[in-house]
């Protein structure tokens, strides 16, 4: 049965309309007079720092506790004590829980929606039955009410019994009608929130482009400003592609690129558009794809569609501010996915090796199974921990998150893919046939590191370069106030100086209750002094060599090379940004683990299991950060480059 609903008007897979000679459909129609040269690699590193400062960084400083790392703090009160929901509203998640999971179990097939790669109309009334598709939403527009830290716990039971439910959901309302409960008017709210949450109308989020990936700045669509008879509107022109239910959403958040009144540079701004709007086409509703196949994943073209001003979402020129907003609470719903599915792989993995019979012997018998075992325990433990605690931060009105969601999502659907391949390998041959479930999954969770920012690109832009970004800029500032002679320079040098002076007497206070914890909490704290004293490193010296950096601020021409433009080079230096991402990774996801070690030691209902899982974890992600700090001065980096770029010149002819 089809997701679609009945037409409203649309132009519903239709062909494009004809380009004008010389254009690309959906692309831009002026993009100023004449043609500008290519830009050079300095002009394009300047503009991408601009870029991820205008996104990144507006407004004044903030602290969480993954950017007091990157300056060796550690922000107990920010991690201490581990998060606990209220009772009221545990009890509503409780409640919640219980009726997902029934719903699920008796109405929703995840093979067969794999196999006709569709959600059924019948689940997605169901699930607007049952609250799924307005968990957060107030309860005044038929929503639950749910905090985010309740909303996780249903999405990890939906996401363990079906990938291609979590997914739609996610698109539907973490960043779906989240952004119209974030940012939209009271009008708008009562105008498309209540038929929203009842699941009578589905909502998206259409960020993606054909030149605009992960590369979310780059958006082409444009949305001019003009003047009808029925008042102010705006005229988009543009392309959206591989859009989670774009092709049968009744309201879609549309990212597209608005004109500065005061002459500078196009800012993107979000609107809501509703299919029915002439020149809203949908190229494609469905696209095959290797996994989460029962969602509708389409291609979308507005030829001069008419938008209203009052569908505008958020200030006009501030639409990537909205996406990255919501697109925090996005990445939470991931992790959450990915740990049900976690628990599910676990509850597989245990069931096969402790039945299943060779060389006269269980599986579960084997050292090399004990191990694929003992590290999808270890890190379901972890994912989950991390989960509740980023899910908590939002809840408590924390003014920032923003690393902390990223590293859960890189995280969590990093791991989650090693532990469905460990599970399918303990299953050998059985598991690689499509009577059981494992394929399937392994196709699913492919998806987890691509979507909502490529891995890759969140562990440079969003974990290592904004963490570093606040250090960066005040080694910049001492360095200008020293050539210029101003009176700031000793103020900012003694700042410098004094947090030096920290890293080189201090090592942080890691405050658990429990004394066997000492040893870890020890641990982490060495780590976490470590990782200070490798940030201002890297930040120094990424023109060129590793070396130790004094006690003090080394000036002349070789800080002049490391200081102008180091995030400019920073940027180029990619493996760099890379062992900076996963060692800070290491250190907030051990920092949730033993925060929950420590709490539910003390509650008393820690499992044997779980407190070997946690501990396991924590030995296991301090050799992982040792490893990467121990990679920034030894590792195989120029060669690398080299053996790419002779690949790369042969087969490019």
């Amino acid at each position: 049965m089809s997701t679609a609903a009945p037409e409203r008007g649309r132009a519903a897979l239709d062909s494009p309309p004809s380009p004008e000679p010389g254009r690309v459909p959906g692309s831009p129609k002026d993009r100023g007079p004449g043609t500008s040269a290519a830009p050079t690699a300095e002009e394009l590193n300047a503009k991408q720092i601009a870029q991820a400062e205008e996104l990144l960084f507006s407004g004044p400083p903030k602290h969480g506790f993954v950017k007091a790392l990157y300056q060796g703090r550690f922000r107990a009160e920010a991690i201490f004590p581990y998060p606990e929901e209220p009772p009221a509203a545990r009890a509503a998640a409780d409640q919640a829980v219980d009726e997902v999971r029934r719903f699920l179990e008796e109405h929703v097939d995840p093979a067969r929606i794999d196999r006709e790669a569709d959600i059924p109309r019948s689940v997605i009334e169901g699930l607007g039955r049952v609250g799924v598709l307005g968990m957060t939403a107030p309860v005044e527009v038929g929503g639950r009410g749910l905090s985010q830290s309740g909303y996780c716990r249903v999405m990890e039971v939906i996401g363990g019994h079906c990938a291609s439910t979590s997914v739609f959901v996610n698109a539907h309302h973490s960043i779906g009608i989240r952004a119209l409960l974030l940012f939209g008017t009271e009008e708008q709210k009562s105008r498309w929130l209540p038929g929203l949450v009842r699941g009578e109308k589905l909502a998206a989020f259409a960020l993606t482009e054909p030149e605009a990936g992960s590369d979310a700045g780059n958006v082409q669509t444009t949305a001019e400003p003009i003047q009808t008879e029925e008042g102010p509107a705006y005229q988009l022109n543009g392309q959206k592609r591989y859009i989670t239910n774009g092709g049968i959403a009744d309201v879609l958040t549309v990212m597209a690129r608005t004109p500065d009144p005061k002459g500078g540079e196009s800012k993107i701004t979000a609107f809501l558009v509703t299919p029915d709007l002439p020149g809203f086409r949908v190229l494609e509703e469905r696209k095959p794809k290797c996994g989460i196949r029962g969602t509708a994943t389409g291609a979308l073209a507005f030829n001069e569609m008419i938008v209203p001003a009052s569908n505008v979402l958020g200030p006009v020129g501030k639409g990537l501010r909205v996406a990255l907003t919501v697109l925090d609470f996005g990445r939470t719903t991931f992790g959450a996915c990915c740990t049900g599915v976690a628990k599910v792989c676990l509850k597989a993995a245990v069931r096969h090796a402790s039945t299943r019979r060779q060389f006269g012997k269980t599986l579960g018998s084997f050292e090399l199974v004990k191990k694929k075992i003992a590290f999808i325990a270890a890190h379901t433990y972890a994912m989950e921990a991390t989960t509740r605690h980023a899910a908590a931060l939002i809840d408590s009105g924390a003014e920032d998150y923003m690393l902390e969601t990223g590293i859960l999502k890189v995280f969590a659907t990093e791991v989650l893919w090693d532990i469905v391949y460990e599970t399918l390998q303990i299953h050998g041959g059985q598991g690689y046939f499509n009577d059981e479930p494992y394929e399937r999954m392994m196709r699913d969770a492919r998806i987890n590191t691509i979507g909502e920012g490529a891995n890759e690109v969140l562990k440079g832009y969003l974990i290592a370069l904004a963490g570093m970004r606040d250090l960066g800029k005040e080694f910049e500032a001492v360095f200008r106030d020293f050539t210029s002679g101003s009176s700031k320079f000793f103020g900012g040098l003694w700042g410098l100086t004094k947090n030096q002076a920290r890293l080189t007497i201090q090592t942080p206070h890691v405050p658990v209750t429990r004394v066997e914890l000492l040893p870890f909490a020890k641990q982490l704290a060495k780590r976490v002094k470590r990782f200070g004293w490798a940030v201002q490193k890297t930040i120094v010296t990424a023109g060129g060599p590793l070396t130790d950096l004094p006690g003090v601020v080394k000036f002349g021409k070789a800080a002049e090379k490391a200081m102008l433009g180091h995030m400019g080079k920073l940027m180029d230096r990619q493996m760099i940004q890379e062992r900076i991402a996963d060692a800070v990774i290491a250190l907030y996801t051990a920092s949730c683990v033993l925060s929950r070690l420590d709490h539910e030691l003390n509650r008393g209902d820690l499992t044997p299991l779980n407190r070997k899982a946690g501990e396991l974890f924590l030995r296991m992600s301090f050799r992982k950060f040792d490893r990467c700090l121990d990679g920034l001065k030894s590792n195989d980096d120029p060669h690398v480059v080299e053996v790419a770029d002779l690949a790369l010149a042969q087969f490019q002819a």
